[in-house]
């Protein structure tokens, strides 16, 4: 199979389509996290009470309410192979967390990969929405109408004074997380990156790594995401989100425009330098990838490079992770293996543009 092929079979429509704002803000994600009533949370539940479960969200997504929304397929993690659960984790279409539920997870997946919903993670369900750009509420909209076509089946277990009861009680409440996906390497690069992200976090928000909680941050790319789920309705969240990630946009542009005017020779340099360790290098980890990657998104975004698709750190970010290049070359690959694959697949993508632009 060629690396297109492979792309275009692989890539979630939030990969590869576009979005308001995308120069900066990745992907925008609602997650709803819900239990259903008189069942056990997961990490209490017997495997009868997760066979339930399963089966009881398998026959609310059968019903037509539901299937009018898309197409959906349930999987169970135990049919899924280590590996494939795994591409999934990278893909952001399931957690961790439900990648090591070889027993009792199950994912419904929408065939535009645009919807997933997790079976019995940390909570029973756990519906997440992800669109390209900056797109929260179109996000919530596409999970608030999912959410109410499974509770016209289910009974979700709920409590007047405090709202949804999930497992975690820093999800007790509305029970929805909102995060936007943010590439800001004007900030980072102009120093200023730690102090804006401090006071992020002081009004309510968490800033994390591309995978979420416990995950580093590399290649400049920040998830910042509501902490707080009680208290405030699902579109007080969402607008506080929203509200500042506009800031953070407008920050990271102007920060873009004075390293041109400041340090265009620099930075040219710089962009440069990344792009050709790309395009020639025959080893690269995961770490160093992403950081090039970066500056080369940067360097497409402010027209220093041309002819390169400015979706390339999306596709090259997730098709360079561990698990989708031992996908793609069908075989198990050790540390090293991986890094000379990694550094090949990328050459490879990047002759592909070049072929475009050039016929």
């Amino acid at each position: 199979m060629s690396l297109s092929d492979f792309l275009q079979r692989a890539m979630s429509r939030w990969m590869r389509d576009g979005g308001p704002d995308d120069d900066i803000v990745i992907s925008s994600r609602i997650r709803v996290a819900r239990n259903i009533q008189g069942y056990p949370f997961p990490i209490l539940q017997t495997d009868s009470h997760a066979t339930e479960v399963i089966q009881l969200v398998e026959q609310a997504m059968s019903t037509m309410s539901v299937n009018q929304l898309g197409n959906y397929e349930m999987v169970r993690c135990r049919d899924l192979s280590p590996l494939d659960r795994q591409v999934l984790v990278e893909k952001h279409l399931i957690s961790p967390d439900l990648a090591q539920q070889d027993k009792h997870g199950a994912v419904v997946l929408r065939d535009d990969e645009l919807v997933s919903i997790m079976v019995n993670e940390e909570d029973h369900i756990r519906i997440q929405c992800i669109l390209p750009g900056m797109r929260l509420k179109e996000s919530w909209q596409l999970a608030t109408s999912i959410d109410d076509a499974l509770e016209s089946k289910l009974t979700y277990a709920f409590h007047e004074k405090y709202g949804y009861l999930t497992a975690c009680p820093t999800n007790v409440g509305t029970g929805i997380r909102a995060s936007v996906m943010m590439h800001l390497p004007g900030l980072a690069l102009s120093g200023s990156i730690q102090r804006l992200l401090s006071a992020v976090s002081q009004v309510g928000l968490a800033v994390r790594g591309i995978y979420g909680e416990g995950s580093e941050s590399y290649g400049n790319l920040f998830q910042v995401s509501n902490q707080i789920t009680l208290g405030e309705t699902e579109e007080e969240i969402i607008d506080n989100l929203q509200s500042v990630v506009a800031q953070l946009i407008g920050h990271e542009r102007n920060a873009r425009e004075q390293l041109l005017q400041r340090n265009r020779v620099q930075l040219e340099d710089r962009v440069s330098r990344s792009f050709g360790i790309l395009a020639y290098a025959r080893r690269m980890d995961s770490r160093e990838t992403l950081e090039r990657l970066s500056d080369v998104r940067l360097g497409i975004d402010l027209g220093i490079i041309q002819g390169v698709s400015a979706g390339i750190l999306k596709e090259l970010m997730i098709s360079t992770q561990p698990a989708f290049l031992q996908k793609y070359f069908n075989r198990e690959l050790s540390a090293s293996e991986r890094d000379v694959r990694r550094a090949a697949l990328i050459r490879e993508r990047l002759r592909q543009d070049d072929t475009e632009v050039h016929g």
